[in-house]
């Protein structure tokens, strides 16, 4: 598969009271193998206008990163973009990569420190990784989140997959990356996962 380099889709909302999200992702986000509007996050800003909680959505997922990518690309999206809201989704290579699970707790560290000094509102998700990796690791991997959110009190929302592999028509071959099929699924659970931190009034 062809890495996706980068890429940004912008929806703006019809109001100038729109809220700004980046979504700071790997693959999961970034609509592996796709085109980039059938991706959730392309499909996210209609359903939270529908809920009245217009949003601009900043996808700056890219296929293949770590949390050490996500945060040497951050500080210049936060500069650029000046989101309200930050959605950390990253790990999943880390872990498929074997790296100490320090390493990611120490990247993300600095990514909400970073997030917070731009006046922004960072959200976490949690991750989780084939069980064949060790129950030891694989322990390790997963209470990196809930121990990050508890100590630096960012809010943690649950894994946007946890419903989606269990059905093997909305996974790929691979058995790693949600279908085309799966994507509108992701952004209605993401869209309620959201909902108590995005501002609910456009006034």
């Amino acid at each position: 598969m062809v890495r996706i380099l980068s890429f940004i889709i912008l929806f703006f909302s019809s109001t100038a009271f729109s809220q700004t999200l980046l979504v700071l992702g790997d693959s999961l986000s970034a609509g592996y193998q796709m085109p980039a509007n059938k991706s959730w996050p392309a499909l996210l800003p209609e359903i939270l206008a529908q809920q009245s909680q217009p949003t601009t959505i900043i996808n700056a997922s890219i296929s293949g990163d770590t949390s050490g990518n996500g945060l040497a690309r951050l500080p210049q999206l936060l500069a650029q973009h000046q989101p309200d809201i930050v959605l950390i989704e990253l790990g999943a290579n880390d872990g498929l990569r074997g790296f100490h699970p320090k390493i990611l707790r120490n990247n993300v560290s600095q990514m909400i420190t970073l997030i917070k000094e731009m006046g922004s509102q960072p959200l976490l998700m949690q991750i989780e990784i084939p069980p064949n990796y060790g129950k030891r690791y694989n322990e390790l991997f997963r209470n990196t989140y809930p121990t990050l959110s508890q100590s630096l009190k960012v809010p943690l929302l649950p894994f946007f997959l946890i419903d989606i592999i269990v059905q093997p028509k909305l996974m790929m071959k691979d058995g790693l990356h949600p279908t085309v099929e799966a994507q509108p699924l992701i952004a209605q659970f993401m869209a309620q996962q959201l909902k108590p931190y995005l501002n609910k009034e456009s006034l």
